[in-house]
């Protein structure tokens, strides 16, 4: 019988799905759609008064990260199978993307097996892992905690060198890492570690820059109502040496001569939860430290923080709370700046998938912090600030007062 081109290629993709089916456990497409009304305002005071910015809008990930992805696994046989996660953000407020790589959020390929299980890829640090999990708020909306805020946007605590504020580019994931994760079945305790290349060109007598480089641990045990970790996380934030006089030189090279400069972002914290049926308790301590080597010398700058929530069904509904602190201590250099935030919501669940969600919170600060209460807004900018200079962040030009924010949502997952 003679088959036709059309017939044959139907033939064809037939077998190669069937191939692929047998091939692969599994392919999910998975994602959440998280979108709400927001308003966050601030109060500064400034030489000529008091001044109150606002901002409000539509948001997104006022409950759950708005993200879309692709997630397998494929049986080897023996115990082992194979897998693979890429999942992006999304801003499903104004069609982006949120960041200019795609699959920001995670982008693994994994082995796992009797032995754990080795990720390679874009993940989650093991220092992060305590800020989200123990927080009420998952680190998501105008509740997140105060210790994500004063950790990822240290900068509101830590202003310029002379107060050794960096950024931490690997707070919240590291990109180009191994990660190892301990077995499910040792009886309720977990862990994992994790070590982000840098990816520098290192040469003898030259630059040989770790900046980016991120090596991390946490440890738990989770059995029952009690769940409780330490993490420990440490990134070379900034790594930039002086120049070395011999051939071939670093201007010869590209790279133009800079001041030595070093600086070490070093993360610590312990959180606990506690499930009693009725209300589940949240409790986390945090240090983030700067070490910071610069030619005039060394500067070292803390952040202390802490967080007490708790979480309580009722019905269909969850109520969510939470009250936290974080104190910059800047090595003697000026006064410690000092940020107090409190959080309220509600979440009442229509289906398994779709939830509405209200959150209001409040953040004081004295001292000079200038901690806002932060939302994801993506289009629009506050107004200038009183000194007339841009400020996204409300803040400027003044003394930081007090911030607040409310939200109202609903989130869809699928």
């Amino acid at each position: 019988m003679r088959v036709r081109g059309g017939a044959r290629a139907a033939a064809l993709a037939a077998l190669a799905l069937a191939g692929a089916a047998s091939a692969q456990s599994s392919v999910t497409l998975f994602g959440i759609v998280d979108a709400g009304v927001s308003y966050v305002d601030a109060k500064t005071n400034t030489a000529t008064g008091s001044v109150k910015q606002k901002q409000y809008g539509l948001s997104n990930s006022g409950y759950n990260s708005s993200r879309l992805g692709f997630r397998g696994t494929e049986d080897l046989g023996g115990g082992l199978a194979a897998g693979f996660w890429l999942e992006a953000p999304l801003g499903n407020d104004n069609g982006t993307v949120n960041n200019a790589n795609f699959w920001n959020r995670r982008s693994t390929v994994s082995l796992s097996g009797g032995f754990g299980e080795i990720r390679l890829g874009r993940d989650f640090t093991p220092s992060y892992w305590n800020d989200t999990v123990f927080d009420p708020f998952g680190t998501n909306g105008v509740g997140s905690s105060i210790i994500n805020q004063a950790h990822d946007r240290n900068t509101t605590f830590l202003v310029g060198a002379a107060r050794g504020g960096l950024a931490d580019g690997s707070y919240t994931r590291s990109s180009n890492s191994i990660g190892y994760f301990l077995p499910p079945n040792l009886g309720g305790f977990y862990g994992q570690v994790m070590y982000g290349f840098d990816e520098n060109i290192h040469a003898e007598n030259q630059f040989n820059s770790q900046q980016g480089r991120y090596a991390g641990g946490r440890f738990g045990y989770a059995n029952g109502p009690l769940d409780v970790a330490i993490a420990y996380g440490q990134t070379k934030a900034v790594d930039r040496a002086a120049a070395a006089a011999v051939a071939p030189t670093p201007t010869a090279l590209g790279v133009a001569a800079v001041t030595a400069l070093t600086g070490t972002v070093k993360t610590f914290n312990l959180g606990a939860s506690y499930d009693l049926g009725v209300v589940k308790l949240f409790g986390e301590l945090s240090q983030v430290k700067n070490e910071n080597e610069l030619a005039a010398g060394t500067i070292n700058a803390k952040v202390n923080g802490w967080l007490l929530g708790a979480t309580a069904p009722v019905g269909s509904g969850l109520i969510r709370a939470s009250v936290g602190q974080a104190r910059a201590s800047l090595d003697g250099v000026g006064d410690d700046p000092r940020a107090t935030k409190f959080a309220l919501g509600y979440v009442h669940n229509l289906s398994k998938r779709t939830a509405l969600y209200a959150t209001v919170a409040h953040t004081s600060n004295k001292d000079g912090s200038a901690v806002t209460t932060a939302t994801n807004l993506n289009q629009g900018n506050a107004q200038a600030s009183p000194s007339g200079a841009s400020s996204v962040n409300f803040i400027g030009g003044g003394e930081a007062k007090s911030s607040n924010g409310y939200e109202f949502g609903i989130r869809h997952s699928f």
